[in-house]
């Protein structure tokens, strides 16, 4: 439930939140469900934090007006494999069928969503594995098991045993920023930080990567849109 309401047309749902850290007041707008965030430093009062969220009311606005969130993937509707937007189209295999253009699935719309969200999850275990086996050889460490989870605050962990954990929304994604992420976690098994040697051994089993780190921070969030419940 909100915390407060911005008048106007439509309302828009203030949610607020005192920091400790907080130096000054801020406005986020999440763009992985729209909501607005008003964080607000624990002396200020809430009225000066309400004063300034009314004056930053255009601001807010144009964001939430350029914000989409995709609804449950069903027949016709577009999505991005490995970086390609395809159509979503009935098939007639009894499997999932990628092509250039589409994504045929077959069986009743009830069950599409399920269907293709495990079709995806299967590839992106496919791809992390292979990319995770390539790098791993390549700095001569071994990592114990591959998982992979819908998750929503981090692409990819690895545990001081080992283990290496993705998102399968990776396969969404252009596959040089599947494999970034791949070589970023690997990378943890030698450096379990993110000090500078840890990024000179992603650059040593992956090369540059600064391209697809910065579309995935651009673009990440949008890849969290896409639903695949009923």
């Amino acid at each position: 439930m909100a915390d407060h309401v911005l008048a106007g047309e439509p309302p828009v749902a203030l949610h607020l939140r005192r920091s400790a850290r907080a130096r000054r007041i801020s406005l986020r707008v999440s763009q992985l469900d729209g909501k607005v965030t008003l964080t607000l430093p624990h002396r200020v009062p809430e009225a000066e934090a309400l004063a300034f969220a009314e004056s930053k009311a255009p601001w807010i606005r144009s964001h939430l007006d350029s914000f989409e969130l995709h609804g449950p993937v069903r027949f016709d509707s577009q999505l991005p494999v490995e970086g390609r937007v395809r159509r979503i189209v009935p098939g007639r295999a009894r499997g999932v069928v990628l092509t250039d253009d589409s994504i045929a699935v077959p069986g009743a719309a009830e069950t599409l969503p399920a269907r293709l969200g495990a079709f995806l999850r299967t590839r992106a275990r496919e791809r992390l594995a292979q990319a995770s086996d390539e790098y791993a050889a390549r700095l001569g460490r071994g990592y114990c098991r591959l998982t992979i989870r819908d998750t929503r605050s981090r692409w990819g962990s690895c545990s001081a045993a080992g283990a290496l954990m993705f998102s399968w929304r990776l396969i969404l994604a252009p596959p040089p920023v599947l494999r970034y992420v791949a070589a970023h976690e690997v990378a943890h098994l030698a450096e379990m930080n993110h000090a500078p040697a840890f990024w000179r051994t992603v650059e040593a089993i992956h090369g540059p990567y600064a391209g697809p780190r910065q579309w995935l921070r651009t673009h990440g969030a949008g890849l969290h849109r896409y639903r695949f419940d009923k």
